[in-house]
């Protein structure tokens, strides 16, 4: 294979996964190469960083080293690069994966995620939306949207995820008063059955919401028992350190 066919083919990898997570076999797929080549490349991609595997023979996604490119490029504007180190250090105080989310068309999207190191996890979001009312970031979201922007939400049909989901928007109202209140905010398998979560906001420098960090694990464990309150204010500090990071770099330009 001649480099800059080697070139061109990791590239086309990399914007394979510039859409989300995917195994050697999906990816392989998608761009109509050889598993074999495939796997070669992204074992090459993996050893300088532009990909990483989320687990041992699982997907892979796009690495840190790009996410640096990037925000060199654009300083102040990549959340991603800004926020990963933080979510690394917020999984290894919690034990639990963390994530990265925004909202897009009134949905939450999940656009990083940091697994635990547990060998009982909850899988991987990237790339997946979900409803605001019924999860964790979602909430935070909503809670600092513009009123009209409430309105409009809670006036729609809201789904019920589970049995423990709020759907009656008097009760949401609520309950988006205590997260501007509180700043951080709990949900008990609202969205998934067996899946706990807490969030916080990211903030601009301008005190807008623009993204938040959460930490999620298994119900059964997550939080530990008297726990929760210690777990959210870890949540907060990290979503902090990431606002303050974002407006330094904004700062620089």
């Amino acid at each position: 294979m001649s480099s800059v066919q080697s070139i061109d083919r990791a590239f086309v990898l990399l914007r394979c996964l510039s859409s989300g997570p995917a195994g050697v076999t999906e990816i392989a797929d998608r761009v109509g190469l050889p598993k074999s080549t495939v796997s070669r490349l992204l074992s090459t991609l993996e050893s300088i960083g532009a990909v990483e595997q989320i687990s041992a023979g699982g997907r892979y996604r796009v690495g840190q080293a790009m996410a640096d490119i990037a925000a060199a490029t654009l300083p102040g504007t990549n959340l991603l690069a800004a926020a990963r180190s933080h979510l690394v250090e917020l999984m290894q105080e919690t034990g639990e994966a963390t994530g990265l989310s925004v909202v897009t068309n009134l949905e939450v999207e999940y656009i990083d995620q940091v697994e635990s190191l547990n060998p009982v996890q909850i899988r991987d979001w990237t790339g997946e939306r979900a409803p605001m009312h019924v999860v964790s970031s979602g909430l935070i979201f909503l809670a600092h949207s513009p009123a009209a922007q409430i309105d409009e939400y809670l006036g729609r049909a809201l789904v019920s995820c589970t049995p423990r989901s709020m759907t009656d928007p008097q009760q949401i109202r609520k309950r988006l008063a205590d997260v501007r209140k509180n700043n951080v905010v709990w949900v008990y398998e609202e969205f998934l059955e067996g899946m706990n979560s807490v969030a916080a906001p990211v903030r601009d420098e301008h005190d807008h919401v623009i993204a938040a960090i959460h930490a999620h694990g298994p119900a059964y464990r997550f939080p530990a028992a008297g726990k929760a309150d210690h777990i959210a204010a870890q949540v907060a500090t990290v979503a902090e350190r990431v606002s303050r990071r974002l407006h330094s770099s904004k700062g620089n330009q």
